[in-house]
């Protein structure tokens, strides 16, 4: 499920250059949609907030996949009254992702970090590298990387207080490739220390080294964009915590 008591955004770093979000919220404004009337503008949400209560059994949210909940335009207020929900609803498993990791870290001790609140931030090069100590320093119970669009090497992996990483290539009509030595490196990493590693995707077929990739077909169970198989292995590890419930 996914969940958006916020939307619109701006461009930060590379790894927005291409933004799905973008993209789609200008389709929706197109279409009418009210939640949408302002584009790709940031937006509070108002009318959303109750939503998760609505949803009787547990789910895993994904939070804001429209926007950014820690955009310095977003008063701290709002951002507590989206905790306090997610405090209030512990069936679900809510997954919270930010590339404005220094906001995060900043307001950090004025949120209620319960254990269904996954706080993630995403790593898309070596010089956005640093908001993984930032993230480190955070109250979360839960903590990952979303390594996606993997568009450069990163070589800075602080996995000290890390409890996932996520790996994707890019998808989209203009999709920067990802190299293999990129998604091995970061694999490696998650196995020295015993890091839960996810491969999500290649992005698109000509990034995936392994055109026989069973997982390109459409049809296959575990598709992916371009595919997500490694080395003829299929990596979705997750989180104890995930697991066990």
């Amino acid at each position: 499920m996914t969940w958006n008591p916020l939307t619109g955004c701006n461009k930060l770093s590379a790894g927005c250059k291409f933004c799905y979000a973008e993209r789609m919220a200008f389709r929706l404004k197109e279409m009418g949609v009210h939640q949408y009337r302002n584009g790709f503008e940031l937006t509070l949400q108002p009318q959303t907030l109750t939503q998760p209560f609505n949803w009787r059994t547990p789910k895993v949210i994904f939070v804001n996949s429209m926007s950014d909940l820690f955009h310095k335009d977003v008063p701290l207020e709002y951002i507590q009254k989206v905790f306090e929900v997610m405090n209030k609803t512990p069936r679900h498993t809510y997954q919270v992702l930010t590339k404005r990791a220094d906001r995060l870290a900043e307001i950090s001790d004025q949120l209620d970090w319960t254990p269904n609140i996954w706080m993630g931030v995403s790593v898309e090069s070596e010089k956005v590298s640093w908001r993984i100590p930032e993230l480190a320093k955070t109250g979360a119970k839960v903590k990952f990387l979303s390594v996606e669009p993997l568009i450069a090497p990163v070589k800075s992996l602080y996995l000290e207080n890390i409890d996932w990483v996520i790996v994707g290539g890019e998808s989209g009509p203009k999709a920067r490739p990802m190299k293999k030595i990129w998604v091995d490196y970061v694999k490696a990493e998650c196995e020295k220390t015993d890091v839960p590693f996810f491969f999500k995707q290649w992005g698109k077929p000509q990034f995936n080294v392994d055109p026989n990739d069973p997982t390109i077909d459409k049809n296959h169970p575990k598709h992916a964009k371009g595919g997500c198989s490694l080395d003829g292995e299929i990596y979705r590890e997750m989180p104890e915590r995930l697991v066990a419930a």
